[in-house]
């Protein structure tokens, strides 16, 4: 029996994943790196999620995230296609990191073939698109096939976030992408959500009240939705509110499948501490 071109899957360190699933999944994870204080961390390899937080703290400047340089896409890419595979990359939200372009401009000078997908998310909502793309993948669909079936996950899926303070993502210049909201509220919490590949402001408030509120009105709407499938509660530092929250959604839903785990330093660098985000999809 001839074999078929296989589909290799590559993403970015902003995805929320478990050691074991890139294993089972067999994803090929592109690192972005962070500088603190002119010091380069590469994501995942030289700094933990855990050590990111301290470090950031105490630095002296918001760390700098730079995306994966083309070279690092095409190397990948070229290896990965180099027997013949097709590759389909799927990364995070053009509107917080310019990732999707390197990739997609490294796909131009790879001699195989390789598909860009923006998955307009990232973190746990990035990863719902991936997984279901690697069981596609692993069921024997087309690249088309794929592709399609991630769309779905995609327009089934929600993040929302809650910020504790705002200075990081007007230091960060994400912020001007943030519709309605006025960098002067430095010390409000807000809460954000992304959709359509941006973020977007949907409430505003001061205390931690803000916050938990918003959390349990969230877990709230996904019990009456009834057919929610995975559920991420990702945090940056805050950790006590994430559990809590997980335990909320667990006692909500408990067969929805649950993720609760610290977020990557890309996406911390622009929350600032004390943020969390809860995604799920429906299907």
């Amino acid at each position: 029996m001839a074999q078929m071109a296989n589909i290799k899957l590559v993403t970015d360190s902003s995805i929320q994943l478990t050691p074991e699933e890139i294993a089972k999944y067999d994803i090929h994870v592109i690192p972005l790196t962070i500088m603190i204080d002119s010091t380069v961390y590469v994501d995942g390899e030289t700094i933990t999620r855990a050590e990111f937080m301290d470090k950031m703290a105490a630095a002296s400047a918001l760390p700098k995230t730079s995306q994966p340089a083309i070279g690092t896409f095409l190397d990948t890419f070229n290896e990965l296609t180099a027997d013949g595979s097709e590759v389909l990359a799927v990364h995070m939200l053009e509107a917080i990191s310019g990732t999707v372009n390197s990739a997609r401009q490294a796909a131009e000078l790879c001699k195989g073939k390789v598909t860009v997908v923006d998955s307009q998310f990232t973190d746990r909502a990035l990863s719902f698109q991936v997984i279901e793309a690697a069981k596609a993948i692993q069921a024997g669909k087309s690249m088309a096939e794929v592709v399609k079936r991630m769309a779905v996950i995609r327009d089934h899926t929600k993040l929302v976030m809650g910020v504790s303070t705002l200075d990081n993502l007007v230091k960060g210049g994400r912020i001007s992408r943030v519709s309605g909201m006025l960098s002067s509220l430095l010390n409000i919490k807000v809460i954000l959500e992304v959709t359509g590949g941006e973020l977007k402001a949907l409430q505003k408030g001061r205390g931690m009240k803000t916050l938990v509120n918003f959390a349990d009105k969230t877990v709230e709407q996904m019990a009456k939705l009834g057919n929610v499938k995975s559920v991420g509660v990702s945090y940056a530092g805050g950790k006590k509110l994430a559990e809590d929250i997980g335990a909320k959604v667990k006692a909500a839903l408990p067969n929805a499948e649950l993720l609760v785990r610290p977020t990557d330093p890309v996406i911390a660098t622009h929350t600032g501490d004390g943020a969390f985000a809860i995604t799920y999809y429906v299907d």
